[in-house]
């Protein structure tokens, strides 16, 4: 094992799936208080989750209606989608003339999510009978509540048992960092980096092979699971340039600032070359041609609706002339979800001391942040074939 100086403590290389999770807990730079920008992102595309829910044929009531949200993760957004799901369901049950069927709700996430905080925000189950009654219900729940841990680059559900798929800024994560990329013997070596954004073609070439191939296996496994008539809506981070080492809003936040924050623990002699390079973020954000060229070549989906949505900047500033603060919210973002690794790579103390550099850098360049720092998404609405 890789030793570094001080007192750092560094784990063994660990499968990432094992591993990776956004930041738990309560605290200040935990995902919980550091995904509002998402719950925005994904309230101004309600409209666009709701007409993939129009559009779905209504099964017997008599069944049990399962949705299923990928990539959870342990705050109160997937709470809130859920609920916008079931609700608009029960309308839509009730305009047919039917009274609503019982819901089944899967929040999945990868094993280590922290699902204790996420069990803790739900309310209390009251199943209602009547529409007025489930939409009156505030301060509860209407649907029953389970966890399944597992990586969505694989099978989670027994063949045709779930309604409706919901994932949301999570399928831009990648299974793995690919291999060619950690190999100092192959072109596509990323050194000196730890992102994809302003890479070499060789290196943004291998993380593109990478999300081909897991958004392949993500589509395969999910026609296994959808029940006919059944319906996905995903949105991950995407880009509106052609070029891949064009990361966006992605480079923003993982590659540049965050880069030099590396590098200066380098020139400090608190980490060495090699340990800087062999860290990369396994996140692609993928072209809408990128996404379709999976979609049809796989096969089992229809694209009813595929879109770059413009999602905004994913600070939340109460001040954004406070250079200070505009630092201090870009270290928390971006530790709230890559934090676990940075921690596993480097130990506690080097994280703390590399976020530390990332603010500092953030606040001289807040201007620029609050200016260019912004998110794009690609939103799908897909059904089976």
């Amino acid at each position: 094992m890789a030793t570094l100086q001080g007192d750092n403590v560094v784990v063994p290389q660990m499968k990432l799936e094992r591993l990776l999770s956004m930041k738990g807990g309560k605290g200040e730079t935990s995902y919980a208080n550091n995904s509002q920008a998402q719950a925005r992102h994904a309230r101004s595309m309600l409209h666009l989750l709701e007409g993939t829910l129009d559009a779905m044929s209504l099964p017997p009531p008599t069944d049990t209606f399962a949705v299923a949200d990928l990539g959870c993760s342990c705050g109160g957004n997937t709470l809130f989608i859920i609920d916008v799901i079931i609700k608009h369901l029960i309308k839509r049950f009730d305009a047919s003339g039917c009274a609503p069927p019982e819901f089944q709700a899967f929040f999945s996430d990868l094993p280590s999510n922290d699902f204790n905080t996420l069990f803790q925000l739900l309310s209390p189950l009251t199943i209602k009978g009547s529409l007025e009654e489930c939409l009156a219900a505030d301060g509860a729940r209407s649907y029953y509540a389970a966890g399944v841990p597992g990586s969505f680059y694989r099978r989670l559900f027994p063949a045709h048992s779930i309604n409706v798929f919901h994932s949301a800024f999570s399928l831009h994560w990648l299974s793995q960092v690919p291999e060619s990329v950690m190999d100092s013997k192959s072109p596509a070596y990323n050194k000196e980096r730890v992102f994809i954004h302003g890479a070499s073609v060789y290196t943004a070439q291998a993380y593109k092979q990478q999300y081909q191939k897991d958004l392949a296996v993500f589509l395969r496994s999910r026609s296994h699971e959808l029940k006919t008539g059944g319906s996905m809506f995903l949105v991950c981070l995407g880009r509106t340039s052609v070029d891949p080492t064009d990361q966006g809003g992605a480079g923003l936040l993982f590659g540049t600032h965050f880069e030099d924050a590396w590098n200066d623990l380098v020139e400090e002699g608190l980490v060495d070359g090699q340990k800087r390079d062999h860290f990369n973020i396994p996140v692609y954000a993928a072209s809408l041609q990128d996404f379709k060229e999976v979609v049809e070549s796989d096969g089992s989906f229809s694209i009813n609706k595929l879109e770059i949505f413009r999602g905004g900047s994913p600070l939340v500033l109460n001040r954004p002339d406070d250079a200070a603060e505009v630092g201090r919210a870009l270290a928390n973002s971006c530790r709230a979800v890559c934090g676990v690794l940075v921690d596993a790579h480097l130990g506690d103390q080097l994280s703390n001391e590399l976020f530390d550099r990332l603010e500092r850098r953030a606040t001289i360049h807040a201007r620029e942040l609050v200016e260019h720092l912004q998110f794009f998404h690609i939103v799908a609405s897909l059904s089976l074939r």
